[in-house]
């Protein structure tokens, strides 16, 4: 599955009603470690389809929904399950270092 872009207008359905744990990562345009994450963030999304799904949300142009999940720092990644958030990632991780907290929150 490829990622999903999310914005505040489909939050709620791609992000919050999810029968799936979605991974969810705020980004900006001039973030440099942003950049950085966006392979690894491609890469997971291919890998563990059947187990997550995965959106980017572009924090300057979805400000509401950024705002509302109190983002202050990017990359954030927060995971949601059962339209809860369970756990959130800041900054920039390798593949491997963020599997390994996905892993403390999902089953991959």
């Amino acid at each position: 599955m490829a990622v999903i872009e999310a914005t505040d207008t489909n939050f709620k359905p791609e992000v919050l009603e999810s029968s799936t744990p979605v991974l969810v990562d705020f980004w900006a345009e001039w973030c440099g470690p942003c950049r950085m994450m966006a392979p690894v963030i491609e890469t997971i999304s291919e890998k563990y389809a059947a187990k997550l799904k995965v959106c980017k949300l572009d924090a300057d142009n979805n400000q509401q929904s950024a705002a509302d999940y109190q983002i202050t720092g990017l990359p954030c990644c927060v995971v949601f399950k059962d339209g809860a958030e369970v756990t959130r990632i800041v900054g920039f991780r390798s593949e491997d270092a963020l599997v390994e907290e996905l892993k403390k929150h999902i089953e991959l």
